[in-house]
C-alpha cells in the first residue's frame, strides 16, 4: 500500500479487526496494525462494519469525534519511521519522549500531533515537509515535564 485510497484504507482496518476477532494468520503490517488496534477499543465499533466504513468515505468526522483510519495510520506510520529512523533521527526522538513519558502509547499521541503540524506546515506553505523540524519538536516534548 504505497498510495493506498481512502477506502483502500479502511478496507485494510476493518479486515485486520476482523482477522484478530478470528485469531486468523497475519502478514507483518497486519500484525502491527492489530496491536495499535487493540490500544483504541473505542474505535471497535467503527471496524467491525466495512460496509458503514466504505459507505462514509469522505464524511468528515463528528463534532468532538476522531477519524479511526487516520489515527491508526499515523500509529503505523510513526512505527513505520521509526523502524527505518526516517527521517534521520525520528527513532532516537521517539524513544526519548517514550522515555519520558513511559509509555510508548502516550508518546505515539504526541509524537501525532508532531506529524501532524508538520504537514499542516507544509501544506500551508507550499513546501516539502520539514523533516528537522518535526524531530526538533518531538524532543522539545521529549524534555517538557
Amino acid at each position: 500500500m504505497f498510495n493506498p485510497s481512502q477506502a483502500d484504507v479502511r478496507r485494510f482496518f476493518c479486515t485486520v479487526y476482523t482477522k484478530g476477532l478470528g485469531d486468523e494468520p497475519m502478514e507483518a503490517i497486519e500484525t502491527l496494525a492489530h496491536q495499535w488496534i487493540a490500544e483504541h477499543p473505542e474505535h471497535h465499533p467503527e471496524l467491525s462494519d466495512l460496509d458503514d466504513a466504505l459507505a462514509r468515505v469522505g464524511e468528515p468526522a463528528q463534532e468532538g469525534q476522531e477519524n479511526p483510519f487516520l489515527h491508526l495510520s499515523m500509529h503505523l506510520s510513526i512505527s513505520e519511521q521509526c523502524s527505518i529512523d526516517q527521517p534521520p533521527g525520528i527513532r532516537q526522538a521517539v524513544e526519548l519522549l517514550t522515555a519520558r513519558r513511559g509509555d510508548l502509547h502516550a508518546a505515539h499521541h504526541e509524537v501525532m500531533e508532531c506529524l501532524g503540524r508538520m504537514l499542516w506546515e507544509s501544506q500551508r506553505a507550499g513546501r516539502p515537509p520539514d523533516g528537522q523540524a518535526y524531530i526538533d519538536h518531538v524532543r522539545q516534548r521529549a524534555t517538557q515535564d
